[in-house]
């Protein structure tokens, strides 16, 4: 950006909540255009949000409705990421209160992920559709890294739920606790978990314990990005749904709930569904812009 370009609008939205003080804050800005990495970091930087959305103009040949298909990258406060469910969902959000509910398409560096925003009662939800997915088993070496770094003896872990790295447009390294007493003291060694995560190429750690059939509540910590914890975290419940798909630890079609931010004090409430046939994962969730 030149110096003497005019600043772009920055707006401020929440996914996975209709409430601006639950869910996941993004920072959205609608026309990155004039926008340089250097930019865009130190605007993700100034608002300190775990994520921000930087949307620019579709490249030829992607196809996707004129004034609804854009590329899209994010920012972390440190670094930039290949994909951000929440920031996602917020775009999606900001673009649907100007041009209506409807499909949009966003060209992201993981892969294309198209969205479906829907408004009722006035309350906007989006539906995003994750690349195709995959997952792969950690080494012993590493788990016990993660979890000397997280400060979990392997008898917190949930036996049921083998660890996994996942995948579904960014990579989660997903950890199940035996109870949510054990989810809920989330205290860790920021600097040792980053450095794991970094050599893994971890993007956050989806810490799961599974409240039902298909209820669970997660956290994620994310010191790769700079921040202690995520509040919402659309690409790992993603990559959490294909996680336990490919385990067989639900339904292959099913609908499942995550509860995430309550740790927090921001609640947000993500819905992750698996359909018979269709590798991807869809992650929905409720939006609205922060005042």
């Amino acid at each position: 950006m030149t110096t003497n370009a005019p600043r772009p609008e920055v707006l401020r939205y929440t996914a996975f909540s209709s409430s601006p003080d639950g869910g996941n804050p993004a920072g959205v800005v609608l026309d990155a255009t004039a926008l340089d990495d250097g930019d865009m970091l130190a605007i993700a930087a100034d608002l300190g949000y775990s994520e921000s959305a930087f949307l620019t103009a579709l490249p030829e040949g992607l196809g996707g409705q004129e004034g609804r298909a854009y590329s899209i990258r994010y920012f972390s406060p440190k670094a930039e990421v290949p994909f951000c469910g929440h920031a996602t969902v917020a775009a999606a959000v900001a673009l649907a209160e100007r041009m209506g509910p409807g499909q949009l398409v966003f060209a992201t560096p993981a892969g294309t992920v198209p969205v479906v925003v829907t408004e009722e009662d006035g309350t906007v939800r989006a539906t995003l559709t994750s690349v195709e997915p995959h997952v792969e088993e950690i080494t012993a070496a590493d788990l016990a890294e993660a979890l000397a770094a997280l400060g979990w003896p392997t008898t917190d872990l949930d036996p049921a739920f083998p660890p996994r790295i996942a995948f579904a447009g960014a990579r989660h390294l997903v950890l199940a606790a035996a109870t949510r007493a054990r989810l809920a003291d989330l205290s860790y060694d920021f600097a040792r978990l980053e450095a794991l995560m970094h050599r893994l190429d971890l993007t956050t750690v989806q810490l799961v314990w599974r409240e039902s059939a298909a209820v669970f509540h997660v956290r994620d910590p994310f010191p790769v990005g700079g921040v202690v914890e995520d509040p919402a975290t659309g690409a790992a419940a993603a990559a959490f749904g294909a996680y336990a798909r490919e385990l067989g630890l639900v339904p292959e079609d099913a609908v499942l709930t995550l509860y995430q931010g309550e740790d927090l004090g921001r609640p947000g409430k993500l819905t992750v569904t698996l359909r018979v046939g269709d590798p991807r994962v869809r992650v929905s969730g409720e939006g609205t812009r922060i005042a």
